[in-house]
């Protein structure tokens, strides 16, 4: 059989991964409700079967079963439930765009981490609209398939690292260009540029770890903007930040 190079990639990626997993270093404490549950879809099995490796290295996380097709995914769940799916946007029968819209309509839905080659940052912040909690591009997955689960699966969102930064510029832009400053007044005057950008940040619900990838600094950093934030705005907390933020045309 000859592979495509896009599955050729993939391989050596999960391969490198689980050579570096074999001994974990995720310590699993007693007071874990439970492990977080995986369903992963994708028309390809032998990527199937290489995610599932991966994953197999993990002690707080568990493959609950697989799809081949579009149309299996929603069979699925229309018995099952999981923490997380893993989506090929590319599926046959039932398209994954498809089976991403109604899924998210589902009473309590799974997270969606969405799995394809195509990584153009437009249709990753489409695919964000309708609802998906991250993205991960075939060619980086192996490598961070498991740091974009346990994300997801805390409530932030996760791409992957060869768009994420290219996808800010994207979404920002489109409000208020990366360093541009708000209209002057005396609340907004004392803040830097850098604050600014990070304060955007925080309200797009990114966590600190990821600010810090984002921007190119260390998380200790990222902290004492925080810090400095609050100070600077008076505000106690995030909706603070938020409410300063919309009075002042920052967002």
């Amino acid at each position: 059989m000859i592979y495509s190079l896009e599955l050729m990639i993939f391989e050596i990626s999960l391969v490198l991964t689980i050579v570096r997993n074999k001994s974990p270093i995720y310590i699993c404490t007693s007071r874990m409700k439970k492990k977080i549950q995986v369903h992963i879809a994708d028309d390809h099995k032998i990527i199937i079967e290489g995610i599932i490796a991966v994953l197999n290295t993990e002690k707080d996380i568990t493959v609950v079963g697989y799809s081949l097709t579009g149309e299996q995914v929603l069979d699925w769940f229309e018995s099952n439930t999981a923490d997380i799916l893993v989506l090929d946007i590319n599926m046959p029968v039932i398209g994954g765009i498809e089976v991403l819209k109604k899924m998210k309509k589902k009473t309590n839905p799974p997270k969606i981490i969405v799995l394809s080659s195509y990584d153009d940052t437009r249709f990753i912040q489409e695919i964000v609209t309708m609802g998906a909690s991250g993205f991960l591009s075939k060619s980086s997955a192996g490598e961070q398939i498991v740091r974009a689960i346990r994300s997801v699966n805390n409530g932030s969102q996760y791409f992957s690292d060869d768009v994420r930064k290219d996808l800010f510029k994207l979404m920002f832009g489109q409000k208020i260009k990366e360093g541009e400053r708000p209209p002057e007044s005396k609340e907004t005057k004392s803040l830097t540029s850098r604050e600014i950008d990070i304060m955007r940040l925080i309200l797009e619900e990114y966590s600190s770890i990821e600010i810090a990838d984002i921007l190119n600094i260390s998380i200790n950093t990222v902290n004492t903007y925080r810090r400095n934030l609050l100070i600077k705005t008076k505000a106690k907390n995030t909706v603070g930040l938020a409410k300063f933020a919309l009075k002042h045309k920052i967002i």
